[in-house]
């Protein structure tokens, strides 16, 4: 669901609900009511959302079940060092 999606990553990405609702220009409150599911974010929002977290707006909306990284805005040199990241990564779960 969009409301345990946008708590997931605004968790994982170390925001309180305040840091997240200045950076979209909201509310905290209106933060706070789309995470406990009694109002659902704009689709202005949602595009903002994915943005702001690299993710697809249909991973948010819940219409794909993988997260995605979306790597659109960098440049190859950094998408090198993200793949060489995720792999050391994946390499210490081993």
């Amino acid at each position: 669901m969009l409301f345990d999606r946008i708590k997931e990553l605004r968790e994982n990405a170390g925001f309180s609900q305040a840091q997240l609702a200045k950076k979209l220009d909201v509310t905290r409150s209106s933060v706070n009511a789309w995470e406990m599911g009694l109002s659902m974010p704009t689709t202005q929002y949602v595009v903002a959302l994915a943005k702001l977290f690299h993710v697809s707006s249909d991973y948010l909306l819940g219409l794909e079940r993988e997260k995605t990284l979306l790597l659109d805005n960098y440049s190859e040199t950094e998408i090198e060092l993200i793949y060489s990241l995720v792999k050391y990564i994946d390499s210490k779960k081993q």
